[in-house]
């Protein structure tokens, strides 16, 4: 058991999950793309050699370098909830934790050999003891995951696919692979939020981090019923109108709002796995080689028929009117993982090839700067660095 309370407040006392696989945690959508990607050996390695040019050691030196490291010495109570979220989840080496000047609630994991979390001074100045042991275990669950390695890929990969013309796929299709993509990225965000609540294991503290990134931290102002009010009414309130805005929202974004991710995450408790796995029934990481891609993809898929049945959106509604929708939407996306291997497949030989051609000739080929790093784009920070996007 771990110990570690609010101060004011007794010391709460946390179960150790030993040996829990990060299975346990993972959105059934987000775990049969994750199985399905982790089927293709070898890929990691292709892309890692071709994309060198992302020089990894350097990025973290630009967070040595302008932002704090935390140890026992710096941030000794963030390092403190570090830790016990660690025990909690069973981590047996915690990566390394940064803290970045920014008033905004922001998180992220990032890197490919080895990943290390960054979190923003908001975050420290802005949650209790008990919300920010949430957050840390958030980001602790998308490098148990592998999400830190795989979207670090695929940012690389989507933001240098349009320029890149011997890429085997077209425009429109880039944008449908790039759409099914960042649907993953927001299931992966789900993960985080059911690792996050393992580690803490308070729930109530979970959907406060989830109301003042909302709205701020004072919550002497905010009600907890209302909140979830404003998650039913934007789940199932409004017409088809509504339903055409919030496509329009959520296509193009890396994570759910914040009325979503506290409406799933209660879903989650109240359906009864939170406990069950607090329990000791969850799976083990030792069993991890005998996950089946078949069944996990069969499982996404069943996933997304449940959450098509139940759900109050006008436009599935009509969906629903118009016929079997949820059987068409559980295959389409329970395909989709299989689609983005296909994808991933094809993108990987044609990495090789193109790193192929670099080692040849001495010089990166056309597309890529004459550092060698990606070009920076408008989302930059004042330190040159990439804005944190993978928000918490």
């Amino acid at each position: 058991m771990t110990t570690g309370g609010t101060a004011g407040t007794p010391a709460r006392r946390r179960v150790v999950l030993t040996g829990i696989s990060s299975r346990a945690w993972e959105h059934p959508a987000d775990r049969g793309a994750l199985t399905a990607l982790r089927e293709l050996r070898g890929f990691d390695d292709v892309v890692k050699a071709f994309f060198g040019m992302w020089n990894e050691r350097g990025f973290r030196l630009s967070y040595l370098a302008a932002a704090i490291r935390v140890d026992h010495r710096q941030y000794p109570r963030v390092y403190r909830l570090y830790a016990e979220a660690g025990a909690a989840l069973d981590v047996a080496e915690l990566p390394e934790l940064f803290v970045t000047q920014s008033p905004w609630l922001t998180g992220e994991a990032i890197g490919l050999d080895r990943p290390f979390i960054v979190i923003s001074s908001g975050c420290v100045n802005q949650l209790d003891d008990d919300e920010l042991r949430f957050l840390l275990g958030h980001e602790l669950g998308h490098v148990g995951s592998g999400h830190a390695v795989y979207k670090t890929i695929l940012t690389i990969l989507t933001r240098w696919a349009a320029n890149l013309s011997w890429l085997p796929v077209g425009a429109i299709a880039l944008r449908a692979i790039i759409a099914a993509m960042l649907e993953w990225w927001r299931k992966a965000e789900l993960s985080g939020d059911r690792a996050g609540l393992l580690a803490g294991q308070d729930p109530a503290a979970a959907l406060r981090v989830l109301m003042k990134m909302a709205g701020g931290g004072d919550l002497t102002q905010i009600d907890t019923t209302a909140f979830l009010e404003q998650a039913s009414e934007y789940e199932g309130g409004g017409d088809l109108r509504d339903s055409l805005h919030k496509v329009r929202m959520t296509a193009w974004s890396t994570h759910p709002v914040p009325v979503a991710r506290a409406a799933d995450s209660r879903r989650w408790v109240d359906s009864g796995e939170y406990a069950r796995l607090l329990g000791g029934d969850y799976p083990r990481r030792e069993d991890d080689g005998l996950t089946s891609v078949s069944a996990e993809i069969k499982a996404a898929a069943e996933s997304y028929r449940e959450a098509f049945g139940r759900s109050q959106d006008p436009l599935v509604g009509l969906l629903r009117r118009l016929g079997d929708g949820a059987s068409d939407v559980g295959e389409w996306a329970g395909g989709g993982a299989g689609r983005a291997r296909s994808w991933m497949n094809a993108a990987g030989e044609a990495a090789a090839r193109a790193a192929g051609r670099t080692r040849r000739g001495g010089r990166p080929d056309a597309g890529t700067s004459g550092a060698g790093d990606p070009e920076p784009d408008d989302g930059a920070d004042s330190t040159g660095r990439d804005a944190p996007d993978d928000r918490s």
